[in-house]
């Protein structure tokens, strides 16, 4: 008996070891082929023969065997590497549909923090920290598995050293042979070489961008208008409230070239003409953004600041320099100068960079609704509080405002419906609204209904602005009305470039006259061939425009 009981343990111990073993295999294999965008993700991204494992097999067997401690500490060094391409690559696909480019270890890392909000805000508190804790533990078991499996497999090769050197030879005569036909699956490629090429790429990144940040901090530092005088500053507007509002994800793909511009191009012919009745004309062109999809902060900072902040890395740098902002020179003229962020929902340090006179967030605006998802509050209110809190105000200096509207801010669910200003009050009139709406898991179905859900998002936003304008408007009020990013490419699909609309209302018709040489198009909805300028040129013509630098052809600050 005991011999047969030896027997099935011994059948039982070969048959956990073999499957063990083939787990660690099939492990690896997908952790060297598991691509880097999601268009790649399919079955046949994994049927390849990955060069990287051969040369590691060839080195590991090439070693004395009696440096078995040295084979071990390669293996699991190896398995580390290996699990932290795997993540990298995985992050890849994320910012490639959020930010349609790749993960940047050296830079991306910062983002951390407002990832967590994001996810949190925009599917529930709940939900969206078992997604966060759900990606926490895939990260920590890649790497804990994937270091174990290359130590296994590294250790079988070693335990049947003879057999282990005939396969890798064979197998590398095999991955020749289809190199040199060039033999392609489905995702590329059959014999496959990628590994290396990206670890080396992600590593060499990283002298370029320390200088990049060197040669952005210099640039920071050296602002020319800080010799003009204040009494020279912004002439042209002397008396006007002026109010650069963005618009969360207005891009141009909402405007121009999908399916479902034609009706965000209504809701702007009909804006235009609501604006004209009252009095008002504009003028629209096209800004390239330095970022894509999220990242708004990176925008706003650009816009202010004359500078091409396309990373949280120069964001960084920039807010603890002494670059001159919008906001900053308005103040120095004489405007009092706010902030209205509903977005934020605690204290913002970076706030004190822009010298804003005061800021409003979603807890000193009076609102006591309900969020909408992501948005805390819908853009009618944030415009209706603001007319409020400042406009309202009797004995007042003019105002100069940045004006957040995050109405369309992704996932672009519960898009609240417009209602009467007489009726909005502190925004209770909301309560029940956000359960009649559609969710997130209505509209993330399928990509054109999230492309709808956006379409009518921005409709609101744009609707709720030329609202504003009209009812509250008057000879003082000059409006800078822009996106700030293009939406995700569900949205905006591969390659879609930067370029946001913008526009400016008055009524003064010397404040329209004095950007005639800008070459914009009447009205709100800018043409295809309109000027495309980048967004850090903004600061800088706008200001000689209005009287406050001389130049007529202000250079960009910095290069991208």
């Amino acid at each position: 008996m005991r011999a047969v009981q030896r027997g099935r343990d011994a059948r039982w111990h070969a048959v956990r070891t073999g499957a063990l073993t083939g787990l660690a295999g099939l492990l690896v294999l997908l952790a060297l082929n598991v691509p880097n965008t999601l268009q790649a993700l399919r079955p046949a991204a994994f049927l390849r023969l990955p060069l990287e494992a051969l040369v590691y097999l060839a080195v590991i067997l090439a070693l004395p065997r009696r440096l078995g401690r040295v084979r071990s500490v390669l293996a699991l060094v190896t398995g580390v590497l290996l699990g932290l391409t795997a993540i990298f690559r995985a992050l890849d696909m994320g910012f490639g549909v959020a930010l349609n480019r790749p993960f940047d270890a050296l830079i991306d890392w910062r983002y951390t923090a407002s990832l967590v909000s994001l996810v949190r805000d925009s599917v529930g508190h709940r939900l969206g920290t078992a997604l966060l804790l759900a990606a926490a533990v895939t990260a920590v078991l890649l790497l804990v598995l994937l270091p174990l499996s290359v130590l296994r497999l590294t250790r079988l090769a070693e335990q049947h050293r003879r057999p282990a050197v005939r396969t890798v030879a064979a197998v590398s005569t095999l991955w020749l042979a289809l190199a040199v036909l060039d033999v392609r699956g489905g995702a590329g490629p059959v014999a496959a070489s990628d590994i290396a090429p990206y670890v080396y790429g992600q590593v060499s990144r990283i002298p370029s961008e320390l200088r990049d940040q060197r040669e952005f901090a210099e640039a920071a530092e050296q602002d020319p208008l800080r010799e003009v005088p204040a009494h020279r500053l912004l002439t042209g507007l002397r008396g006007k409230d002026v109010l650069i509002v963005f618009v969360e994800s207005y891009g141009r793909v909402a405007v121009e070239g999908s399916w479902f511009s034609p009706g965000v191009d209504a809701v702007l012919a009909k804006g235009t003409k609501q604006l004209q009745a009252a009095g008002f004309s504009s003028r629209s062109s096209w800004l390239t953004s330095p970022t894509f999809g999220a990242l708004s902060w990176l925008a706003h900072a650009t816009l202010q600041s004359g500078l091409w902040v396309d990373s949280q890395q120069r964001y960084d740098v920039l807010v603890t320099s002494r670059r001159l902002t919008l906001s900053q020179l308005f103040g120095d003229a004489g405007w009092r100068t706010v902030a209205v962020i509903p977005a934020n929902d605690r204290d913002w340090p970076q706030g004190e960079f822009y010298h804003f006179d005061h800021i409003y967030d979603s807890r000193n605006v009076g609102y006591q609704g309900p969020r909408f998802g992501y948005p805390t509050m819908p853009d009618q209110y944030t415009l209706h509080a603001f007319h409020r809190l400042e406009l309202a105000r009797e004995h007042r200096p003019p105002v100069m405002a940045e004006i957040d509207l995050i109405t369309s801010h992704a996932p672009w669910s519960r898009t609240p419906r417009l209602i009467d200003p007489s009726a909005i009050g502190d925004g209770s009139v909301y309560d029940g609204m956000p359960e009649q709406l559609p969710s997130e898991r209505d509209i993330w179905t399928s990509p054109r209904q999230v492309q709808a859900a956006y379409a009518k998002s921005v409709e609101y936003s744009l609707e709720a602005l030329v609202q504003f304008v009209t009812d509250y408007g008057d000879d003082d009020m000059v409006v800078v009305m822009l996106g700030d990013h293009q939406p995700a490419t569900i949205v905006s699909g591969q390659d879609a470039g930067h370029d946001v609309p913008v526009a400016i209302v008055a009524r003064d018709q010397d404040v329209l006259d004095r950007v005639s040489s800008w070459g914009w198009d009447d009205g709100l909805r800018p043409r295809g061939d309109s000027p495309v300028w980048r967004m850090d040129e903004f600061r800088d013509r706008f200001l000689a425009a209005y009287g406050s630098s001389g130049q007529t052809e202000p250079q960009p600050a910095s290069a991208p």
